[in-house]
């Protein structure tokens, strides 16, 4: 699903227009995007949480040419999936199964 799509369903879920409901999913993916770039934590339960993590300075390699590199430290953005989101996956994925 892309965002399209994404905006397509939340407007027929939520009965209100596609431009509503773009100017709302856009709002709201900005807005944590924001607070995760300020090394906030946004929480949003049953659903997961998204952070910034910090990733060490480490040791690579080129893959072109096979040569070492350094590869600084940086902060990088996280999702963990809540409890609930889990279930469902989850729950989806063994109803496939059988």
């Amino acid at each position: 699903m892309n965002k399209g799509e994404l905006v397509d369903a939340v407007a027929e879920r939520a009965s209100v227009t596609k431009k509503q409901a773009d100017a709302v999913l856009t709002a709201a993916l900005d807005t944590v995007m924001e607070a995760v770039s300020r090394n906030d934590k946004v929480t949003l339960v049953g659903f997961g949480s998204f952070e910034s993590r910090e990733r060490k300075a480490r040791e690579g390699r080129n893959p072109k040419t096979g040569e070492k590199m350094d590869i600084p430290a940086t902060r990088v953005p996280a999702f963990s999936a809540g409890k609930l989101f889990k279930e469902k996956v989850a729950s989806k994925a063994t109803t496939k199964e059988e």
